[in-house]
């Protein structure tokens, strides 16, 4: 995947137009050319478009470190704010210095364990 910068989310959207038009109707190419329009469109639609194109540059970031919204002692702590309705879906907290994602299972948020990536990296003495 490569990366542009600076895109225009509506010349992105047209040249998918042209380059749709060119495959054959019903083709799982232009399917997915079509959905990929319909997906930018939909950020631009929903007013989430400054989001996506943070998102975007985000992710090509070599320097890109995870954003932990809160720490916690322990495992209860963390409960007791997830509790308190102050947490959001797929924000990231550490637990005694491990990683753990916010996310949403039907009627409520839980955490989940996610390592972070210093707990992922290993001591090539081992």
């Amino acid at each position: 995947m490569a990366y542009i910068p600076d895109f225009d989310l509506d010349d992105i959207v047209g040249i998918l137009t042209s380059v749709s038009e060119s495959r054959m109707e019903g083709s799982k190419a232009k399917d997915a050319i079509e959905l990929a329009q319909f997906a930018l469109l939909y950020t631009r639609h929903i007013r989430k478009q400054d989001d996506f194109i943070r998102y975007y540059k985000e992710f090509f970031d070599p320097s890109f470190k995870i954003k932990i919204a809160q720490e916690f002692a322990t495992r209860e702590e963390a409960n007791a704010w997830l509790a308190s309705g102050k947490a959001n879906e797929a924000e990231h907290v550490k637990i005694a210095g491990k990683g753990f994602l916010v996310a949403r299972v039907p009627g409520r948020l839980t955490l989940i364990d996610c390592p972070l990536p210093e707990e992922l990296e290993t001591d090539s003495e081992e």
